[in-house]
């Protein structure tokens, strides 16, 4: 039976944040990170399906379970493992996607890094902060889901065969540019 309201049973693991008035962590995991963690089993399964109806349907799966852990995790309040858990199991989906957008040939390598380029200097810029020993993340950002909308769309516009596939990979590498700039400048802020 839940103890706290959330679906939990209040066995959660709890450190303190080391902030004014013995203020408490975030919980290890919350709810939302389910729902986060089940685009790893989708991205497994767009990449050894070859069907077209199938791949859209899981495609609309990956999208709608981003939308709606966002805004579970933000009426819950977030996890320590979320944080983290998010952005990773995003780009591992778009990762695997875009190796069988590859894979097919419908679009070069280039045009697969400008539309991956964002995430691969995210996931890099993170991994040397925790080198430095400075782990950080960014709030998201108008840009970065405007990146996010164009690469979903130019995967629905390869499962569907469509003629607007390398458009949408050109507009995504080109907002993709915007997005690092935004991001920098905020990073340098902090």
């Amino acid at each position: 039976m839940p103890v706290d309201g959330t679906g939990w049973n209040g066995t959660r693991l709890m450190q303190a944040t080391g902030g004014l008035g013995g203020e408490q962590a975030r919980p290890w995991v919350r709810p939302p990170d389910v729902l986060t963690a089940l685009r790893v089993p989708l991205a497994a399964a767009f990449l050894v399906t070859d069907r077209a109806n199938l791949r859209l349907a899981i495609l609309g799966i990956a999208a709608v379970t981003d939308v709606i852990d966002g805004m579970w995790a933000r009426r819950l309040g977030g996890s320590r493992v979320g944080v983290v858990l998010d952005p990773v199991c995003d780009k591992l989906f778009m990762a695997v996607a875009f190796w069988v957008v590859y894979r097919s040939g419908a679009l070069t390598g280039w045009e697969i890094g400008g539309i991956l380029v964002r995430d691969i200097l995210a996931a890099l810029a993170f991994l040397g902060t925790l080198v430095l020993g400075h782990p950080t993340t960014l709030p998201a950002r108008a840009g970065g889901k405007a990146v996010t909308v164009c690469q979903l769309l130019a995967l629905a516009a390869f499962v569907t065969g469509s003629d607007l596939l390398r458009p949408l990979a050109w507009a995504t590498a080109a907002i993709a540019v915007y997005a690092i700039a935004d991001y920098t400048r905020l990073a340098w802020r902090l």
